[in-house]
């Protein structure tokens, strides 16, 4: 293993993915636990990484929001099957800050933007007429006006503890490394298949 930075051997392996043409390379399975220790996995897309962690966007009120809330620990697994690559990532969710959400938020599609505020993520709702009321509501609200990042949306940052970088070879001889955040550096370990 050449790199002792994962974030470095991360983005090598997420250019490749680019590169291959996976349709999405972005799409990660996100894992949380509530507060009764109920696990739940969905998918999330990456929106940026670098040495700080792995971002994705959410409603707070939805029910990854409110898991992070209640237990912080978060799992993200990024897999390419055409590169033959998986990256398992493990640590705890922090808000990113306002600006870096407003940034994001300004950057969407308008429809999206408005469905921000219509959608009460994860909640039961009568039908869908009355989600096109709320996003045509909003609609009205926000019509002729650049469209505010609704306070209960915003991004997390995944800041790692543990990533295992995952390599198919012949025969389930696959490679595995794990790193492991120490209080100065990462530990590099190499793991059976």
């Amino acid at each position: 293993m050449k790199a002792a930075n994962p974030f470095s051997l991360f983005e090598d392996w997420y250019r490749e993915a680019v590169d291959a043409g996976i349709p999405d390379p972005t799409i990660m399975t996100l894992a949380t636990v509530d507060g009764e220790g109920n696990p739940a996995a969905r998918m999330v897309l990456l929106k940026s990484f670098d040495e700080k962690g792995f971002v994705f966007y959410t409603n707070y009120g939805s029910r990854k929001g409110m898991d992070l809330e209640k237990n912080p620990r978060a799992a993200l697994v990024l897999h390419w099957l055409e590169t033959g690559r998986q990256v398992r990532i493990e640590g705890h969710a922090e808000k990113v800050s306002a600006i870096e959400s407003d940034r994001y938020f300004e950057s969407r599609p308008r429809g999206s933007q408005l469905g921000a505020w219509a959608s009460e993520q994860s909640r039961v709702i009568p039908s869908k007429t009355s989600l096109d009321e709320s996003l045509k509501k909003w609609s009205s609200e926000f019509r002729d006006q650049p469209v505010p990042r609704p306070p209960h949306w915003g991004g997390y940052r995944v800041v790692p503890v543990r990533m295992e970088f995952w390599s198919d070879r012949k025969n389930r001889m696959h490679e595995r490394w794990l790193f492991e955040k120490t209080e100065r550096d990462w530990v590099i370990k190499r793991l059976a298949p």
